[in-house]
């Protein structure tokens, strides 16, 4: 717990990738991006071995330089997860994916409003790092953990690309969205009266200062950016899923928002998720965003399509969402143990 960095006993090569897909993005963003690529202690060793991957995706407004974040009296994940791999767990190749947008995040979707990043990941990510790393190119050997958005993405990816994820890790993962999203739609009315309604003029104030200098920032930040993930007109115009003045929802926006509910996505995505041999799941018990009760009920939704009970790992704790780092190397040493070698 010392305040300084530690030598790794496996190697993190800090890579870049060039990607066709996030080129011309409709924010302008990077189409360059910094891909980390963790090895175990013993993958210089002998060149014959190849390792199953688990791909790390990060929360809303993360970047991938989050993960060598030191905070007082903790390890950052990158030592973690190395410590856990020294310490005897089964070695794995560890992938820090890089997401980020001018908006925040990109939800790990593909949208007009963003761009294609969930294409960018599994399409061009995970084929690269299996060109140039020694990984068992399977799909059960392959795993996706993340926490919030990064949560969110870790459950929707071996829906929508089985072919690609067979196991994935979710920690306090945005779902059940008329508990977690609707409390921040009121703050959001609340807060956009000073702009009369008009999200693109707070918009226009929020990049003329440094971030973050408004109480309503953080609010209206979130909106934009799910907005532009979720319900962008076909311009990529981001359409907000409630009447500014008066927080009715729009059922035509708000529809499409829980079209990309974790939970309700279960049930059409059946079969998909019935191919996945391992999902761990766990949320703290006094979540700000109530996202205990989102993991409740998407262990509830992969039980009544006939996931089995032993595939599932699924555990509420005492806390918030902020400070459950500590969980990542837990939910990193099971899924090491049952991927595919």
């Amino acid at each position: 717990m010392l305040p300084w960095d530690v030598e790794l006993a496996g190697r993190l090569d800090r890579n870049t990738i060039t990607s066709d897909l996030l080129r011309d993005n409709p924010l302008g963003d990077p189409h360059e991006r910094p891909l980390w690529v963790y090895v175990p202690p013993g993958y210089d060793d002998d060149p014959d071995i190849r390792y199953p991957a688990v791909y790390v995706i990060q929360g809303y407004t993360g970047s991938v330089s989050m993960w060598a974040n030191r905070t007082p009296f903790r390890q950052p994940f990158i030592e973690t997860a190395d410590a856990a791999f020294a310490g005897g767990v089964p070695g794995c190749v560890v992938v820090y994916v890089d997401a980020w947008t001018a908006l925040g995040g990109s939800q790990f979707v593909d949208s007009p409003g963003t761009g294609p990043y969930h294409s960018y990941l599994c399409d061009e990510v995970v084929p690269w790092v299996d060109e140039h790393y020694r990984t068992i190119s399977d799909r059960d050997s392959r795993a996706i953990a993340g926490k919030s958005s990064g949560g969110f993405g870790a459950m929707i990816t071996p829906m929508l690309r089985p072919d690609v994820f067979g196991a994935l890790a979710t920690h306090a993962g945005d779902t059940l969205y008329e508990l977690s999203y609707i409390p921040d739609i009121a703050k959001a009315v609340r807060a956009l009266r000073a702009y009369d309604g008009d999200i693109t003029r707070w918009h226009a104030d929020f990049r003329s200062r440094p971030a973050f200098t408004k109480p309503e920032d953080a609010v209206l930040i979130e909106m934009m950016c799910l907005s532009s993930c979720f319900s962008p007109s076909v311009d990529g115009t981001p359409e907000l899923p409630f009447d500014p003045a008066t927080g009715v929802l729009r059922p035509d926006q708000w529809n499409r928002w829980l079209a990309w509910d974790p939970v309700r996505m279960v049930a059409p995505h059946a079969d998909a998720l019935r191919s996945v041999h391992s999902i761990w799941i766990d949320a703290g018990t006094s979540d700000e965003w109530y996202l205990d009760l989102g993991a409740q009920a998407f262990r509830a939704e992969l039980a009544k399509i006939g996931v089995p009970d032993d595939r599932v790992h699924f555990e509420l704790f005492d806390a918030g969402h902020g400070a459950i780092d500590y969980r990542y190397p837990l939910a990193l040493t099971w899924l090491a143990e049952r991927l595919h070698r």
